[in-house]
């Protein structure tokens, strides 16, 4: 289970995810972004090393607001091979120095974000620890998510989200790419795209209105 530290992170999330967010193709606002928390929700590392947020922030700079999905992981060492998703390091109240990283880059990220597609974990509360958040819908479809997938793989930037490939059971079998959205947008998923899963979750609008879309999805190679 994870445990939420109520203390200081210096230099603080929003910070690092300001300087970080412009040079990727999914961001679509000014320099520097004009970030505010809007939402997201964790999963738990069953080795209890490493902390997995989903975080939903919301930019001002442009010329309308644009909400985005991060994923990040928060370690206590560096991630070996893994240089292209950092995003920076931080100084913890509590827990001392932590590298702070891309999610997309992370395998034990990756690995609990395939756990909950399959039904085997469940989204935690983004701010108490050991809360479950009954409000991160898992939707599957198909054969459903098989077991034996195993990544990052290739992560490839868009400019809506991030694909990663996820290996397969065996040669024979299509390359899975697992999807995760950057740019949030509200309402159901879309039908016949061929996902053997998707999660769903929820963020504030700027008004403070409640909004609920797609944040990430499992597809064939191809999809």
């Amino acid at each position: 289970m994870a445990v939420i530290h109520r203390t200081t992170m210096s230099p603080g999330k929003l910070e690092l995810l300001a300087a970080w967010m412009p040079s990727k193709p999914w961001y679509r606002g000014g320099d520097p972004p004009l970030l505010a928390k809007a939402g997201g929700f964790r999963l738990d590392d069953p080795e209890g090393e490493v902390g997995i947020e989903f975080m939903v922030v919301t930019d001002t700079s442009g010329d309308s607001p644009v909400t985005y999905q991060v994923p990040l992981t928060y370690r206590g060492a560096p991630l070996e091979q893994a240089e292209d998703g950092l995003i920076g390091t931080s100084e913890h109240g509590v827990l001392g120095r932590r590298w702070i990283y891309d999610g997309a880059h992370d395998p034990v990220l990756v690995a609990q974000l395939l756990a909950l597609l399959a039904g085997r974990t469940a989204a935690q509360d983004q701010n108490a620890s050991g809360v479950p958040d009954p409000t991160v819908e898992v939707l599957t479809g198909g054969p459903g998510v098989p077991r034996g997938l195993t990544g990052p793989g290739a992560v490839t930037d868009t400019a809506d989200a991030s694909l990663v490939t996820v290996g397969p059971l065996t040669q024979e079998d299509p390359v899975p790419t697992l999807a995760l959205n950057r740019v949030l947008r509200p309402g159901r998923a879309p039908a016949g795209d061929g996902a053997a899963g998707r999660v769903l979750a929820g963020w504030s609008a700027p008004d403070g209105a409640r909004q609920h879309g797609q944040f990430a999805h499992l597809a064939a190679s191809g999809r």
